[in-house]
């Protein structure tokens, strides 16, 4: 059997943060190229975040280098008020890859305790569908619509919940429309 993996990162949680973001789990180690959220060179969040807010999908990647640049992505999400942590605080691989597919979910992030911890929060958004389920689940919500949303309870807040479509290149959608979509949850909110 495999063994289980504990999360890897502190959930980043600035305190003036608008939005939380979660995934389902981040990808083995040996597939970052940084040592923050969305850290695989291939997956697309951070290109879509530059495409958004600096239209330049290249913004967060460091010249000449198959690397994410971790200090400017902390810098921006901090100044933007952008929170991120995962669905899951452990997990066993079924295969030796990134699929949430072959992700078994051991323990549940608590959420609530997270929201609890952001008081400007409006928006909880899932990027990609195990972490949909995991909330759906844990909340007994509407699953949203990929680039849609619903109204959710949290604890004893009303927040608005948002399904964006995966950022990995294997969701089949060109990085023009992700961002399209994302950008559409940015502008709800007034971040853009």
């Amino acid at each position: 059997m495999n063994p289980i993996e504990r999360h890897p990162f502190e959930p980043f949680l600035p305190s003036n943060a608008k939005v939380l973001f979660l995934g389902s789990f981040p990808p083995q180690q040996k597939r970052w190229s940084m040592d923050f959220y969305y850290p695989n060179f291939i997956n697309d969040f951070w290109r879509i975040v530059g495409l958004i807010f600096f239209k330049d999908k290249e913004h967060f990647i460091l010249e000449g280098r198959k690397q994410f640049d971790k200090d400017a992505i902390v810098a921006f999400c901090s100044d933007r008020g952008i929170a991120m942590f995962d669905t899951a605080s452990s997990v066993r691989r079924l295969k030796d890859n990134a699929s949430d597919k072959f992700l078994e979910v051991v323990e549940q992030t608590d959420i609530e305790s997270l929201v609890s911890r952001l008081p400007l929060c409006r928006a909880i958004v899932a990027t990609g569908q195990k972490a949909t389920d995991v909330i759906v689940e844990t909340y007994g919500c509407d699953e949203p619509l990929v680039g849609g949303c619903v109204p959710i309870n949290i604890g004893s807040r009303d927040l608005m919940f948002y399904r964006m479509p995966s950022s990995s290149r294997a969701y089949p959608l060109s990085l023009d429309k992700k961002a399209v979509a994302y950008s559409i949850l940015f502008s709800d909110l007034g971040m853009i």
